[in-house]
């Protein structure tokens, strides 16, 4: 059994692990294994490789293709395309392993155990990873325990939180972020789901919502005001049956006020939070954190930002709902919001007096 991890914990392993570890992720399909990875790689300026190994029939795609050496006599490889010519340390990413077939796998073998390939040596420093899509349905391949053996193994298991965060951060549709944090089981959904309400699917498929197909709702989305039945089918075909109806009936029961709004013209939408109970007042600020550490504003917008939500806290304050202010102060104090947090804490003394007393006692 491996030990689960979330995305706070996988950017902190990918940092610490020495480059000659190799790391295996077990997790689903589409909850950003590769996406994750690539970006963190890519920041620190190192080139990343991905293989589909199950979408691989030739084991040359990755060693390169064998030739005669005229001048020994004796067979060689040729370099891959994908091989390094400025000796610069690559990361290879392995995806689908347990998709991979046997002479594919022997391949990896070498590659894991001495960071060679058909006897070439990878530039030092360079890194191996892989994944395995979880699942019997995906299981081609039973992978040698030997080669298992040569990976530190974890279970990949990003929360629902940490798909909201990166979703604000890529400025996703508020109305497909809203929906999934009233909706956690449409992110994830173990099940297969039945059609009904007349969007049938006449044939033996099923199609369930994935962290990668609510991304596509959103850039479908984007441009469009008013979601008509059209629309619903097309997201129908993204996310299947059940979710694309449960996302059309959200949207009229989203929230009157936006992050946006509140916190850029609070005075304007100030009046629209009078009938907000507690549960309503919840679900604002998690939008308002949410938008917030995803810096969905412009530089110069920082000081109204801040000024708006300090405005807000004294509303809070004004109309005693103590327990929202302590949501907020709870959520603040999760390292996941730790940008933001420097943010109301360090930019505004003003917000941070205001929390400090219900940080004090979340500490306690």
């Amino acid at each position: 059994m491996a030990i689960k991890i979330d995305v706070p914990e996988l950017v902190e392993i990918l940092k610490i692990t020495p480059p000659e570890q190799n790391i295996m992720l077990i997790g689903k399909h589409g909850i950003g294994k590769s996406q994750i990875i690539t970006g963190f790689y890519q920041k620190k300026k190192m080139k990343v490789i991905a293989f589909f190994l199950g979408q691989m029939s030739d084991p040359g795609d990755l060693i390169g293709l064998m030739y005669k050496d005229e001048k020994t006599g004796h067979s060689d490889f040729l370099p891959p395309y994908w091989w390094p010519v400025d000796n610069k340390p690559i990361v290879l990413f392995l995806d689908e392993l347990n998709r991979a077939r046997p002479e594919i796998l022997q391949s990896v073998q070498d590659l894991t155990l001495n960071k060679t390939l058909a006897g070439k040596q990878l530039p030092e420093g360079s890194i191996v990873l892989s994944a395995v899509n979880e699942g019997d349905e995906y299981q081609l391949t039973d992978l040698d325990p030997a080669l298992v053996s040569r990976f530190n193994l974890y279970e990949f298991a990003p929360t629902v939180e940490d798909w909201l965060l990166w979703a604000n951060e890529k400025g996703l549709d508020e109305r497909v972020t809203a929906f999934i944090q009233k909706n956690h089981h449409f992110l994830d959904p173990e099940d297969f789901f039945n059609s009904q309400d007349g969007l049938s699917v006449s044939s033996g498929l099923n199609k369930t919502p994935d962290r990668r197909a609510w991304e596509k709702v959103s850039h479908l989305i984007k441009p469009i005001d008013e979601i008509g039945d059209i629309h619903v089918k097309i997201i129908a075909g993204i996310v299947g049956v059940k979710a694309a109806i449960s996302f059309k009936k959200s949207l009229g029961t989203t929230l009157k006020v936006s992050p946006e709004q509140l916190l850029l013209t609070f005075s304007k939408y100030k009046g629209k939070l009078k009938p907000f109970k507690l549960k309503e007042f919840i679900f604002l600020n998690e939008q308002v954190i949410y938008w917030l550490n995803g810096d969905n504003y412009k530089p110069r917008q920082k000081k109204t930002v801040l000024k708006n939500f300090h405005q807000y806290i004294l509303y809070l304050k004004m109309v005693k709902q103590t327990e929202a202010i302590a949501h907020i102060a709870s959520m603040i104090e999760n390292e996941r919001f730790q940008k933001l947090a420097g943010l109301l804490l360090v930019d505004s003394e003003e917000i941070g007096t205001e929390l400090f007393e219900y940080i004090a006692n979340i500490k306690l």
